[in-house]
């Protein structure tokens, strides 16, 4: 959706929607700085992590 359609939709909004509607994209927003702060740090723990799940001893578990 282009931003001008948005711009018209809120225009015919009360002001108590336009607060509702302001605090969902605060939500999205937050959500996705969430999801990349997650994502960036299963990344940088990976190569840590990795000789822990990548072992002889723990072979028999990875064919269950």
């Amino acid at each position: 959706m282009q931003p001008d359609m948005l711009v018209k939709k809120l225009e015919g909004l009360s002001p108590a929607r336009l607060a509702e509607v302001g605090d969902f994209i605060d939500f999205l927003k937050n959500r996705d700085a969430d999801r990349a702060l997650t994502l960036a740090a299963m990344a940088a723990s990976e190569p840590a992590l990795k000789a822990i799940w990548e072992n002889p001893e723990d072979a028999v578990y990875d064919r269950l």
